[in-house]
C-alpha cells in the first residue's frame, strides 16, 4: 500500500511540474490603451492613481501580474478573472462604448465602489494599496459624477 502512496504522489507531483510549462495567454497590452478613457472622463491625478491600483489590472487590456500569477493552477484562475472583468468592462475599449453604455458604466463604477463591491477583496487581500478610504471612496463618486454630466452634454451621433 505504501508502495503504491509514494507512486501516485510522485506522479501527482511529475504532473505538477509539466503543467508549469503550460498557461494561460497574459493580459499584457499597453496601459496607453486606458488614454481614450482618460480624455472622455478627465480623471485628476488623483483618481488616475486610484483607478491604476485599484481596477485596470482586471477591466483592461493591461494587468500587472504578482509573482505568484506564474504557478499554474494559480494563473489559469487569474486568467479567468480577469477575462470576466473586462467581459463586465474594460476602460480600454472605451472608444467602441456608446454615450449610454458609458454613462451606465460610469454609473456602476460609483455604486459598486461606494457599496465597496468594488475592488472584491479577494483582489484587495494581495494588493494592500487597493483597500480604499472613505475619502478615496468619496473622490472617486464625485469624479464619476462629474464625468458623467459631461459624457450627457456631449454631442450624439443621429
Amino acid at each position: 500500500m505504501k508502495n503504491i502512496l509514494k507512486k501516485i504522489g510522485l506522479l501527482l507531483l511529475v504532473g505538477f511540474v509539466v503543467a508549469q510549462f503550460f498557461g494561460p495567454e497574459k493580459n499584457e497590452g499597453d496601459l496607453t490603451s486606458v488614454e481614450t478613457f482618460f480624455a472622455d472622463t478627465n480623471p485628476p491625478e488623483d483618481i488616475k492613481l486610484i483607478l491604476n491600483e485599484t481596477c485596470f489590472d482586471c477591466h483592461s487590456n493591461h494587468t500587472r501580474y504578482p509573482w505568484y500569477s506564474n504557478i499554474t493552477p494559480v494563473n489559469y484562475w487569474l486568467h479567468d478573472h480577469v477575462e470576466h472583468g473586462k467581459e463586465e468592462l474594460n476602460f480600454s475599449k472605451w472608444e467602441g462604448y456608446s454615450a449610454k453604455k458609458k454613462d451606465h458604466k460610469l454609473e456602476e463604477v460609483a455604486e459598486l465602489v461606494e457599496k465597496r463591491e468594488m475592488p472584491l477583496e479577494s483582489y484587495t487581500w494581495a494588493h494592500s494599496k487597493a483597500k480604499l478610504t472613505d475619502a478615496q471612496i468619496q473622490a472617486v463618486v464625485s469624479w464619476v459624477e462629474k464625468a458623467r454630466f459631461k459624457i450627457s452634454l456631449a454631442p450624439r451621433p443621429e
